[in-house]
This record gives C-alpha cells, structure tokens and sequence, in this order.
C-alpha cells in the first residue's frame, strides 16, 4: 500500500473521473440508440400483428413464403395496402355507394350493430378525413380550476344543440385535452373562445411537450427558452 496520502487521492480522482466519463458516453449513446431502437421494434412489432392477420386470409398460392420458403415480414401489411386501395377506388364509384348504401342500410336495420357501427365511422372520418379543421392549432385553457393551465387541441366550433345549450352568448370552441403521458385520452370540453389561448408551436410539437410531461420545450428559435409569445383565439 501507497504511503503517500496525495498519490492517493489523485489516484481517486482519476478513478472517479473515468468512471463519470464512462457513465456519461453511455447515458449519451443510450439517448441516441433508444428512440432509433424503440421506433424499430414497434414497426417490426405492428407488421407482425398485421401479417399475423391478414395472411391467414391470403390464399396460399398469393403467398411468397410458398415459393421461396422464408417468411418475409410485411408481407401482409402489402397485402393490406393493396386490398385497402382497391377498397377505396371501388367506393368512389358508382356501384361501390350504391352498395355501400345497401349494406348500410342493412346494418341500419340492427339495433346494437347500427350504434357501433356509427359511432366507428364517425370516429374513423373524423380521425383519417383529409381537412384543415382537425387538430390544427394548440391552445391553453384553464383546466381543472381557474389559475391553473392546460395544454389542449381546437378541434373545431362547437355546434348544434350543445353549442346552443350553453348559456354563453359568444362562439364556443370544442377542445381536446390529453393526459399525460398517454395523449390519445383525456377530456372534451366546450369553452367560450374568448378563454382559449392559442399558442404558436405546432401540434405535434404541443403532443411532445405533453407526453415528455413538461421535460422537452419545443421552441424553433432558442430550443432553450419556452415560447415568449400567445395570443389569444378571438384577435
């Protein structure tokens, strides 16, 4: 053993000093791998609950696995393309609505299956419609009490019976507010739209701050800073 208290601790430094060096290149490597390996497996893993799916309904001779004898993941997400454009073409013709109505109207026809049935394909256009009124801005709202903020989504003017139900004289907004961190829960509400304030990041960079709970402040001039700048809906 060294006698010499100074080698000593200097020696302890260096340990320490490697060890935090080690410890900081693999907490940096594992902040670069993790997103690349976690978006990987949940494609690899989603193409395998489609092709679990759809190939059992592929005829076999329409499956390549028959002639090369390997089992190609994605396959049935090919599959699944294909079949759902051909879906769509025939739609938007003549004979692909009329029946269309028909079998809508037999479903009409089934109490239970007519009320799931509706309540899918509203959600389903609502969610794949292609149009600039879903989703499109962020906004703060006071939510649960007056004084404390929340980060929701206009989803568009509130309407119908609701819209007239509320003893509000001026234009409501009907917003979606997420839980954190998983943002496709959270609550409806119906605010007089003097009350919302919409904010300038995008909605995707709103969805991010939401689910990292506050820890990733999107901000496209100084990342460091949060956005200066709101405005409220109504100017």
């Amino acid at each position: 053993m060294s006698n010499n208290p100074l080698a000593e601790a200097a020696e302890t430094r260096r340990r320490a000093s490697l060890f935090g060096s080690l410890r900081a290149s693999f907490l940096t490597g594992l902040v670069v791998i993790a997103p690349i390996g976690l978006t990987l497996w949940l494609i690899w893993t989603v193409m395998g609950w489609v092709d679990a799916f759809v190939l059992p309904l592929v005829p076999s001779r329409f499956q390549p696995e028959q002639y090369i004898g390997i089992n190609l993941r994605g396959v049935g997400v090919i599959f699944f393309l294909v079949f759902t454009i051909i879906i769509g073409w025939l739609a938007k013709g003549l004979i692909g609505r009329s029946l269309l109505r028909f079998a809508e109207g037999l479903v009409d026809r089934m109490p239970v299956v007519r009320s799931v049935y509706n309540g899918l394909k509203q959600i389903a256009e609502t969610v794949f419609a292609q149009t600039e009124t879903s989703f499109d801005r962020a906004c703060l709202v006071e939510y649960p009490r007056r004084g404390i903020w929340s980060i929701a989504f206009v989803s568009t003017t509130t309407k119908g019976e609701i819209e007239r139900g509320i003893p509000v004289s001026e234009q409501k907004l009907s917003v979606f507010l997420p839980t954190t961190p998983n943002p496709t829960s959270g609550f409806l509400l119906f605010v007089p739209r003097s009350e919302v304030i919409e904010l300038e990041m995008s909605v995707e960079d709103a969805a991010k701050l939401v689910i990292s709970a506050g820890l990733v402040y999107p901000n496209a001039k100084d990342p460091t800073q949060p956005p200066a700048q709101v405005h409220r809906a109504a100017e």
